[in-house]
């Protein structure tokens, strides 16, 4: 029997098999790797196929599904994108829809599948939170207007954010604190425009679903982190929600994108979380500190952007931490904040392993943060795969 480099990653495992029940997969560690009732058709694993880290997860998946399972491979994004835009339709009928759109690959494409599906009925809003990249707000409502012919509303709701979440550091409750005042706004927002609003869209996608255990997942899942348009929604709210890409991975996204025909300099736009820089602030989120992270992250994009690494990654980001550190610049002693940066490589989010950025690369990095950001001294890499680590810090 040959072997295989799997991902196992559990911490329960089973210790007696069940009647019928035979091996056919083991490890070092692991008596019982994979299971089988031939009989009866049923098996089970203990290790994860449907990571890229193991060895042929995709064909023991192919042959599950295909030969076992019996299953025709008729899903395709053609098929996909019509039985989404039929049941957008048979759902929504003629009424609006408020899409929450932040100008990235996840809302743009649910923009396009929304407005195919019912045209003038869909009205989008940016709600700029205070949280965005630098100059973000202003790029976003450019490429909306080049790109598309639909209507968009763009709320400045920066200070109210802001106090929300003031004096707050736990990333759970930022992360709820944050989901809540989006639906606040939205809520207030389509108070003022004509005729009523009963749905609201997101670009919820399936890692968020999952990394929030919310139900339909699992009744055994473990919540990881609260996702602000999953588990951050307030339990009693105006609006019904929709979203269409709640199934899909990112990778399934840029191929709806594609297939829709959203440029490509928005589909393959890489993630960033709704929350914003609020979690990649550690601790209390400050306008300072957001100032002080806009520019560090300013330029860890430049610098990527500029070593042709941008598509070659999944995500770049810095990251601002709750710790100064001792320094010396000039003639001076200094005691001043540090930037991490992160930077990993993806297909699906749901694993990930940090990239090897050249040297030169992360070198560049470095002395334009510490020389053009004067509150930071030091400069840290992020060399840690998702799992144990998440891809973002919070």
């Amino acid at each position: 029997m040959p072997n295989l480099t799997v991902w196992m990653s559990h911490g329960d495992s089973v210790s007696k098999l069940p009647a019928d029940f035979v091996r056919i997969a083991h490890s070092d560690n692991t008596p019982y790797a994979a299971i089988a009732n031939k009989a009866k058709r049923i098996y089970g694993v203990q290790f994860h196929p449907e990571v890229v880290n193991t060895q042929q997860g995709m064909d023991i998946i192919n042959n599950f599904v295909y030969n076992i399972a019996g299953m025709p491979p008729t899903w395709n994004m053609k098929s996909f994108v019509t039985e989404a835009i039929d049941e957008i339709k048979s759902t929504v009928g003629n009424q609006k829809v408020l899409l929450a759109l932040s100008g990235g690959v996840d809302s743009t494409t649910v923009a396009a599948l929304l407005h195919k599906a019912i045209g003038k009925q869909l009205v989008c809003m940016f709600i700029d939170q205070g949280f965005m990249r630098k100059d973000e707000a202003k790029k976003i409502v450019e490429l909306v207007n080049d790109n598309f012919k639909i209507t968009l509303i763009h709320v400045d709701a920066a200070d109210r954010f802001f106090k929300a979440i003031e004096g707050v550091s736990d990333p759970e409750q930022k992360r709820k604190l944050i989901g809540h005042e989006f639906i606040s706004v939205f809520e207030e927002e389509a108070k003022k425009l004509k005729g009523e609003i009963n749905f609201l869209a997101q670009g919820t996608l399936y890692p968020d679903v999952i990394e929030s255990a919310t139900s339909g997942v699992s009744k055994n899942a473990v919540k990881i982190k609260t996702h602000h348009n999953v588990g951050g929604l307030p339990e009693k709210m105006k609006f019904k929600v929709i979203e269409p890409l709640k199934r899909l991975f990112k990778d399934e996204v840029r191929l709806m994108g594609l297939e829709l025909e959203v440029p490509e300099r928005i589909v393959y736009r890489q993630p960033f979380p709704g929350p914003g820089l609020a979690i990649r602030i550690m601790g209390e989120v400050t306008r300072e500190r957001v100032r002080v992270l806009q520019e560090a992250d300013d330029i860890v994009m430049d610098e990527i952007k500029k070593a042709g690494l941008y598509r070659k990654v999944w995500q770049a980001f810095a990251v601002l931490l709750p710790i100064k550190t001792v320094g010396v610049m000039g003639d001076k002693r200094t005691y001043l904040h540090t930037i991490a940066v992160r930077v990993v490589t993806s297909q699906d989010a749901m694993t990930a392993n940090w990239a090897h950025v050249p040297y030169e690369v992360l070198g560049e990095i470095s002395t334009r943060i510490i020389n053009e950001i004067p509150e930071i001294n030091r400069v840290v890499y992020d060399i840690t795969s998702k799992p144990p680590s998440t891809i973002e810090w919070e």
